[in-house]
């Protein structure tokens, strides 16, 4: 099913069990139909290297795409990067 809510509870899932690699999988698969939390968590991901080489541009890159889709930490932590970065 492309559920992507349900993907990316599986993505927490095997991130919480220290899975990294099935959990980026799940949370790319989950933002990739359109699901901002899933877009939050590769931020979080690309921010503390599980799973995936530290890259600020993928971390922005996400974060951005869900704090415009309206996803608050998102949004509050954008808004501490713009701030910090100018």
């Amino acid at each position: 099913a492309n559920d992507p809510v349900a993907i990316r509870q599986m993505g927490a899932y095997r991130n919480q069990e220290g899975d990294y690699d099935g959990a980026i999988e799940y949370f790319k698969k989950a933002a990739g139909l359109g699901d901002l939390g899933a877009h939050y968590e590769l931020t979080v991901m690309y921010r503390n290297r599980h799973g995936v080489e530290k890259d600020k541009k993928k971390e922005v890159y996400h974060l951005e795409k869900a704090a415009i889709g309206g996803e608050p930490f998102a949004r509050h932590n954008l808004g501490i990067i713009e701030n910090r970065d100018g």
